[in-house]
């Protein structure tokens, strides 16, 4: 057996080594985006802030978000199982700390260090999925990796659902701290990778500018549900619009920005990313949401609305699984997100029409909908973004693709969470919301049953009455999605991976000594 040969059996058996590593540690990120959905109304409400249900959501995006170029740039210049072990330890410390939060303030706080390490869950796992598999060939994982998603997103509202109607919703998180630890054990023990280059400069003021301008929108954006000075809308956009320009201006003139400005001139990059940011904004906005739709306006437990979810997840796992068998079998990727988004329309749609009487059935076909039209889309963008990069910028590639749906999802629930807080107050009977005065703030499904009879229907009513025209205003959003989809360009998919390229005497196992920064072939920027 020749050199080659045997490099490529030792990425193959890597490659099977480290799954189940990755797999869990997708897992983990997607079980923290879904397990308080349903758990929600009831936190917000014993922490006296169910007006704050969605800056206890956006608090967690805007972290995770803004931790997300930093990281993939991270994973680029230092290795990038140094930084998922570090991603890691950040989120089993935020969750820990998340079980002991004793007011919305500090629970927004410990989410905030949690969604630092969750955020370069997604990002690392990815990465190294897109560095040991060729493109071609990853279309036989998206059935793996959207059953990991799917675990995730089924297992997480049943879960968080059913902890909150028999148990404390701190539990959530004190399972967070065996699950993070096992995940990190085993990353630890099974992960190899290619030498990483060193020399590299990370550039770190740009990071901050693009954190800043990243947190100053969503704050922005979550403007409508903000009871402070009327002066703090102007200066947030005042500090967003500076913090961008700032970045881009240093992005043109550094040599190795955190997100090279130079992908975007590649439509196989620059559709794919506008693409993810819709799709975050319509359909991480409209899940959030819907659970307490659900639970108090249609009457729902929070066990049952978690339930619901799991037609949407069927239909992703679906999809997925097809999509990337076809893929792989074909080489060809375009038909997928156009048919997918022209899917999902509908979907989201279907939700606007609904009320506090609508049919449980047609919430399932909703969901149905929405799930195979997104699992059609999502694994593809990120295919077709890695597909286009070298490995030098794999992980901004791959940390951009995501940051961007992950900045949608945030805009989206923030600015969908305003509108639903504004119509909710409008449509709640004014003597009603008198009597009621700060509880309110505090209406948990379970605080719903202690009112009299008539109060119950009223709020019910005003919560059915006021969430579902909202979800119309995600579906044009995702309109736009399919329109752009349309002009993606179909190329041929690489059919050899970034470690089957990297120089035989480069072993397996990432060097760990720092003397590695001056081997032949280290980037120096």
């Amino acid at each position: 057996m020749d050199d080659a040969q045997q490099h490529t059996k030792r990425v193959h058996s890597a490659i099977r080594t480290a799954l189940p590593g990755i797999l869990l540690v997708m897992f983990l990120g997607a079980l923290d985006q879904t397990v308080m959905a349903s758990a929600l109304p009831t936190v917000a409400g014993e922490l006296g802030g169910l007006d704050q249900m969605s800056t206890i959501i956006t608090g967690y995006l805007v972290a995770a978000t803004a931790a997300m170029p930093l990281t993939g740039k991270l994973g680029d210049a230092f290795g990038r199982k140094r930084i998922l072990q570090a991603s890691l330890i950040f989120f089993i410390i935020g969750a820990g700390l998340c079980s002991l939060a004793q007011s919305v303030p500090q629970l927004i706080a410990f989410r905030a260090v949690q969604g630092i390490g969750g955020g370069g869950l997604m990002i690392g796992a990815q990465s190294v999925i897109g560095e040991l598999v060729s493109p071609r060939e990853r279309g036989r994982l998206l059935g793996i990796i959207g059953a990991a998603f799917v675990m995730a997103a089924v297992t997480g509202p049943l879960a968080g659902g059913a902890v909150v109607d028999h148990f404390s919703w701190r539990w959530i998180f004190y399972f967070y701290v065996p699950l993070g630890l096992a995940a990190l054990a085993v990353v630890t023990f099974t992960l190899r990778l290619p030498v990483t280059p060193r020399g590299r400069r990370v550039d770190y003021g740009g990071a901050a500018l693009l954190g800043l301008a990243i947190v100053a929108v969503i704050f922005l954006s979550s403007g409508g549900s903000y009871a402070g000075p009327v002066w703090v809308a102007p200066v947030l956009g005042a500090v967003a619009l500076v913090a961008l320009a700032a970045w881009l201006f240093r992005a043109r003139r550094t040599v190795d920005p955190i997100i090279p400005l130079s992908l975007f001139r590649d439509p196989a990059f620059a559709i794919p990313t506008a693409v993810s940011f819709l799709v975050g904004f319509a359909m991480f906005a409209t899940l959030n949401y819907l659970p307490a739709f659900l639970q108090v306006g249609m009457g729902m437990s929070a066990t049952a609305s978690g339930g619901m979810l799991i037609a949407l997840m069927v239909g992703f796992l679906l999809t997925t699984s097809g999509s990337g068998a076809l893929i792989t079998l074909t080489g060809r990727y375009k038909l997928y997100p156009v048919a997918g988004t022209l899917l999902a329309v509908p979907g989201i749609w279907l939700f606007s029409t609904m009320d506090s009487g609508s049919s449980p059935w047609l919430v399932l076909l909703s969901m149905l909908l929405l799930g195979l039209g997104i699992g059609l889309v999502m694994q593809v963008m990120v295919l077709v973004v890695q597909n286009s990069v070298e490995r030098r910028d794999l992980g901004a590639a791959t940390s951009t693709v995501t940051f961007l749906r992950q900045v949608g999802a945030a805009v989206g629930v923030a600015v969908l969470g305003s509108l639903i807080t504004a119509r909710f107050a409008a449509a709640v009977p004014a003597p009603l919301a008198a009597a009621l005065g700060d509880r309110i703030k505090s209406l948990t499904p379970k605080a719903l049953e202690a009112l009299p009879a008539a109060d119950r229907i009223a709020v019910a009513q005003a919560f059915g009455h006021a969430v579902p025209p909202v979800f119309g205003f995600a579906a044009v959003v995702l309109a736009v999605a399919f329109v752009l989809t349309l002009f993606l360009p179909e190329r041929e998919l690489r059919t050899t991976a970034h470690a089957d390229t990297t120089r035989s005497d480069a072993a397996i196992p990432e060097a760990s000594d720092p003397a590695d920064s001056t081997a032949p072939g280290a980037q120096n920027d």
